[in-house]
């Protein structure tokens, strides 16, 4: 195989819209490594799998979770910064339901109860962004401005500005349990993402998804129904926020009002950037945003085990996911390459 034929798939394949974040993601992995040599160890303890790449997994499941609903919605030429808003409602929801006496054995409501009741008030936020934003005519940045406000004030309202801390065990399954040595909250990420996985490529959902995105006056003398797709988008990315409020909740043990999901639509936005779906609509992908969800937790985690100043995490974050959508940027890389093939002048004669 000649040496021209051997770069011309290494090119195509660099400019696949997942090359780059992979590429991002094994990086950050091999500089976890290098600073940790126990980093890729994973072992058998106490019935499950133990190791900071299952860590990593767990923590990153209510990130994922957030990041595929954000996905639908983005992918409708929308936005929705009310996620973090959402997951301490439906946080709060759930512990009040819960509560339970310190003994642990008790609940005020029976769990399944409890779980309904929090993934109910979720979609019906869902609902109200959808509602405002298709029925309305809201722009979609106010219309979930309104509820990521209005939404933290609801949280604290219904845990009367206290942290609740819950003790019913079997409610701590969701977030902190184990099935087949695997962490529960990845049987949940799983679960979902294969349902949407399978409704956008195995039926008429995607190409629908892509048409509104892209031109919904289009989309809608087409025949599609394209108001009542916005809001099955927001109310489904509620219902993945309340998902990961339930399993935030969970593992902690409590419910914060305040600080439950802080900056959560942030890190859900970046997340499904990085992943390769387009703001402006149309072009999405649900296997990014799970990598992007994955860079972001694998960032975090680098960052405080290399003992980054709490003060300057952010910045460092800021840093990293601008590098990637620069290299992402099909503009920006034709422009270096330009540059790279541009003849150097050497001097100039008289």
């Amino acid at each position: 195989m000649s040496e021209r034929s051997t770069i011309f798939p290494v090119t195509a394949l660099l400019r696949h819209r997942l090359a780059w974040p992979l590429i991002t993601l094994l990086l950050l992995l091999g500089v976890n490594t290098a600073f940790n040599s126990s980093f890729l160890h994973i072992e058998w303890r106490d019935g499950h799998l133990y190791g900071s790449l299952i860590d990593i997994l767990n923590r990153a499941a209510p990130l994922v979770l957030v990041s595929l609903g954000m996905t639908m919605v983005i992918a409708t030429r929308g936005i929705d910064i009310s996620v973090g808003a959402v997951v301490a409602i439906a946080a709060a929801v759930a512990a009040w339901m819960v509560g339970g006496a310190v003994s642990g054995t008790e609940s005020r409501f029976p769990l399944p109860v409890a779980i309904a009741g929090a993934m109910g008030v979720a979609l019906l936020c869902g609902l109200w962004n959808g509602a405002l934003v298709a029925k309305v005519g809201m722009q979609p940045i106010i219309a979930t401005l309104i509820l990521m406000v209005a939404g933290r004030g609801i949280a604290q309202l219904i845990t009367d500005g206290q942290i609740i801390t819950i003790y019913y065990t079997p409610f701590f399954f969701l977030g902190g349990g184990y099935l087949l040595g695997l962490p529960f909250s990845l049987f949940v990420v799983a679960a979902v993402f294969a349902v949407l996985y399978l409704a956008v490529t195995r039926t008429a959902l995607g190409l629908f998804v892509q048409a509104v995105g892209i031109n919904p006056a289009a989309a809608r003398v087409a025949g599609v129904q394209a108001r009542r797709l916005v809001v099955a988008a927001y109310a489904f990315c509620g219902v993945c926020a309340g998902m990961a409020g339930l399993l935030i909740c969970s593992n902690v043990k409590s419910a914060d009002g305040n600080n439950a999901g802080q900056l959560l639509e942030l890190d859900a936005i970046l997340a499904v950037t990085l992943g390769g779906t387009a703001l402006t609509g149309g072009r999405f992908s649900l296997v990014g945003s799970v990598v992007g969800a994955l860079i972001i937790q694998s960032l975090t985690y680098a960052i405080y085990s290399l003992g980054v100043p709490p003060e300057i995490n952010l910045v460092v974050k800021a840093i990293v996911v601008f590098l990637v959508m620069l290299l992402q940027s099909p503009e920006f890389r034709a422009s270096v390459g330009a540059m790279a093939r541009r003849p150097a002048v050497t001097g100039v004669s008289a």
